[in-house]
């Protein structure tokens, strides 16, 4: 590339990263005046309209200063316990979390590869029934510093709300110390054993429901496709499958931790961190990158919270920390794995990533039906990150129909990402409405769904749910979901690159020194006096200049003056409070667009310069075949459109049949589930994946040539009694008492007919023949990938 051609770029990046570096720091600016501007609304502006007496000042700051030196002591004693339950936890070895009782089916410390994993059986509580022969789910909670349990950390939790609905429950646990040696391979291998293992145990149920949540979220697609045979529905809450996405919608913010692998120069930090622990890395520091996305929660907000509601909070503040302050620890394997082939390489959707045997983890190869669930209120993983993987792993919706896959995006509106595990309001409405789903997944047709919970309020006040699913075209959602075009991701290409030159320069020159360093002594020790550790025991009873503490908040709960509401003092207090809190997100948005603007100045022009032109030569290629017809998918499911048998028949005319751009209910589903089951006889015997990649083939054959769809219909036919069993099939669904309830549209009933003169059936109506409108195909994202054979 030439000099001038670059100097425009790099000018170009710059004025572009001045401009947003401006709008950030304006929008700044604006979310701490206007929360000043409520905040003094709320509580100041009041007290100006009706001024106090000298004699009620008195004694409201009297009373608040009682209220306020109680509070201070039940607050503090609220610390100290919690640093006793950090010490009693780990004395305990962190055991999960867990609300529910349980008993261990599989230890992986005594399978042939050793893992620090097991997999329990939930036991149902008491008045909660579960049928052994209903679908099991296995539940994979993250590790990412914490120990396990959040999925079933509460009665209203994925595991509360799958008892309640029949299932047995099994959950994947950790525990602390990793076993010598172990790597993500060896994990995925143990998991793929907890699978079969819960399918011996239940032979005659479906095969078991994985759900992950976080970066369970990815382990739960690994096992998948490294045994996609033994897997049913696949259920990935906020879970991290495209690490480089963000930029949601103009004035948002960003997603500041996607670029915290540029800015510290890739993965040898850890690496390097990991040597100093004397080949472990500590959990905590995962945990810490978590606080400090969030300092006003991390120092003042969950504190002052506590302090706020000292009467009523405590417990909940505690229950949450026994499981925030549980850090657990990962083998230097393991932790280089996941930055290098995830965080920073972003790997796991490119094929980049191999399993045992050497073989590259393929997301294609899921069978089963998939549901990703995910929240634009989450900073963390945000929704771009959760679904941007689909577009990278199939090229267009024709390759998701033509393998037959199935996919349902629910997407929360606000809620953080941890509230997508630990709420209870999640729990019962999205969770349950999930649980609920995945009953009749496998009848949806290929295809990606968006899925809409609506509620209906019912006369005593309680809340009814409906389920409905919206098809969506991939190119569209794609558009949608990145405003920026998915342009502020080439930069991360460049940050791959440079992390893996400074990687292989620390394994080089710094890292035999730095192993030399390090030792068991010194890394227990560190561990032990890292500041998530330290002000944890430091505040508990191994301090000795705490032992007022506790008689003191017991004396106070006896004699305990709480303050009023209105009380004048706790009006500026609340005051106070929230200029503190607005003032560290304030200090958060600054140092957010200071790191983006620092990012796309970096490594925006690190790509022009090494990366763009390759790009642009690929995009061009891509273009050429971006017309729908040109697909490798679209035109083999085209030039097959005379071929197959009864199975090809039978999904033809469903796919003929149904309503374009309706939305399609939960309740027809599950109708078609039990038609399905009632009237297997007249079906062919295939299993759910088979049909479904059958009905994405004839799909595409219907919207690219309707009117040939229904002419050719007879040659799938051919074999003797063919014919007339897709007769009897299709005669004896729509003569179904409960099909007749579904009132057909004129489109319907003009197709039946046109089908009915395509195989010679007597019409029941004497409906003129209604001509087949053709469809028009729209330009798909890129061109989709060769198919495998043996499809």
């Amino acid at each position: 590339m030439d000099a001038v051609k670059h100097a425009g770029r790099s000018q170009d990046i710059a004025t572009k990263v001045s401009l947003l570096y401006q709008r950030r720091v304006e929008l700044a600016r604006q979310h701490f005046g206007e929360r000043m501007q409520q905040a003094y609304a709320d509580n100041v502006a009041g007290l100006l309209k009706r001024p106090v007496s000298a004699a009620e000042a008195w004694t409201d700051w009297y009373r608040y200063a009682v209220d306020a030196t109680q509070r201070s002591i039940l607050f503090w004693d609220t610390l100290r316990q919690r640093g006793n339950n950090f010490v009693d936890h780990t004395r305990k070895g962190m055991p999960p979390v867990l609300h529910f009782d349980y008993e261990t089916v599989v230890d992986g410390r005594k399978l042939a590869r050793p893992v620090n994993y097991a997999m329990v059986r939930i036991v149902p509580p008491e008045g909660v029934t579960v049928d052994a022969k209903r679908r099991p789910y296995l539940i994979i909670d993250p590790r990412a510093g914490h120990g396990p349990g959040i999925g079933g950390f509460k009665d209203d939790s994925q595991v509360g709300v799958a008892l309640r609905e029949g299932h047995p429950v099994y959950f994947v646990i950790f525990f602390r110390d990793p076993e010598p040696g172990q790597t993500l391979l060896d994990v995925c291998e143990a998991e793929k054993q907890f699978v079969k293992k819960v399918r011996e145990l239940h032979p005659a149920s479906p095969k078991p429901v994985i759900v992950g949540n976080c970066q369970g979220g990815w382990a739960a697609m690994m096992l998948a496709a490294a045994d996609p045979d033994d897997t049913g529905p696949i259920v990935i809450n906020g879970a991290p499958m495209s690490y480089w996405g963000g930029a949601f919608q103009e004035g948002a913010g960003d997603n500041p931790m996607r670029y915290a692998g540029g800015l510290l120069g890739g993965t040898w930090l850890a690496s390097l961190t990991a040597d100093l622990g004397a080949g472990i890395f500590d959990g905590a520091h995962l945990v810490q990158n978590f606080e400090n996305n969030n300092p006003a929660n991390t120092f003042w907000d969950k504190y002052y919270h506590v302090y706020a509601n000292v009467d009523t909070e405590p417990p909940r503040f505690l229950e949450f920390e026994r499981w925030w302050g549980g850090f657990y620890l990962m083998n230097r394997e393991e932790i280089e794995w996941i930055t290098r082939n995830l965080f920073v390489g972003n790997k796991l959707w490119t094929g980049g990533t191999r399993g045992p045997g050497g073989r590259s983890f393929d997301l294609r190869d899921i069978k089963a039906p998939i549901i990703l669930f995910a929240s634009m209120g989450d900073d963390i993983t945000p929704p771009q990150q959760a679904f941007n993987w689909v577009a990278d792993v199939y090229g267009s919706t024709e390759e998701i129909k033509a393998r037959g896959q199935v996919i349902v995006g629910l997407l929360h509106k606000n809620v953080g990402h941890l509230g997508i595990f630990v709420s209870g309001k999640v729990a019962k409405k999205e969770h349950a409405q999930i649980v609920s789903v995945l009953k009749s997944i496998e009848m949806l047709p290929p295809g990606l769904y968006g899925m809409e919970i609506l509620e209906h309020k019912r006369r005593d006040g309680g809340v009814d749910y409906d389920v409905q699913f919206h098809e969506r075209r991939l190119e569209e959602v794609v558009k949608r979901l990145n405003r920026l075009e998915r342009q502020d991701e080439k930069p991360f290409e460049a940050v791959a690159e440079l992390s893996e030159f400074n990687q292989r320069a620390y394994e080089l020159f710094a890292q035999p020194f730095v192993q030399a360093l390090g030792n068991e002594a010194s890394a227990k020790l560190s561990r032990q006096f890292h500041p998530l550790r330290f002000q944890r025991w430091a505040l508990s009873d191994l301090n000795p200049w705490l032992a007022w503490l506790g008689p003191a908040a017991e004396a106070v709960k006896v004699q305990r003056q709480a303050a009023d509401a209105s009380n004048l003092g706790l009006k500026i207090e609340r005051t106070a409070s929230e200029a503190i809190s607005a003032s560290l997100d304030f200090y958060r948005e600054i140092r957010d667009a200071t790191s983006e603007a620092l990012f796309f100045q970096t490594y925006g022009n690190v790509f022009s310069l090494y990366l763009a032109d390759r790009h642009e030569a690929a995009e061009r290629a891509a273009a050429i075949a971006a017309e729908p017809r040109d697909l490798p998918f679209v035109k083999e499911a085209l030039a097959s459109i005379e071929e197959g048998g009864l199975p090809e028949a039978l999904a033809r005319v469903g796919s003929l049949l149904a309503r374009r751009g309706a939305p399609l209910p939960l309740a027809r589903l599950a109708l078609k589930q039990e038609l399905a089951a009632e009237y297997r006889d007249l079906l062919p015997d295939l299993e759910p994946d088979q049909w479904r990649r059958i009905r994405g083939e004839q799909d595409i054959i219907v919207r690219f040539e309707p009117e040939r769809a229904v002419a050719t219909l007879p040659s799938l036919l051919s074999k003797a009694g063919d014919r007339e069993r897709l007769i009897k099939a299709v005669r004896a669904l729509l003569g179904d008492e409960r099909m007749r309830r579904v009132e057909p549209t004129s489109e319907q009933l003009a197709m039946i007919e046109n089908i009915g003169e395509s195989l010679d059936v007597t019409p029941t109506r004497g409906r003129a023949r209604t001509p087949v409108r053709k469809a028009s195909g729209k330009t798909a994202r890129k061109p989709a990938a060769k198919r495998r054979s043996g499809r």
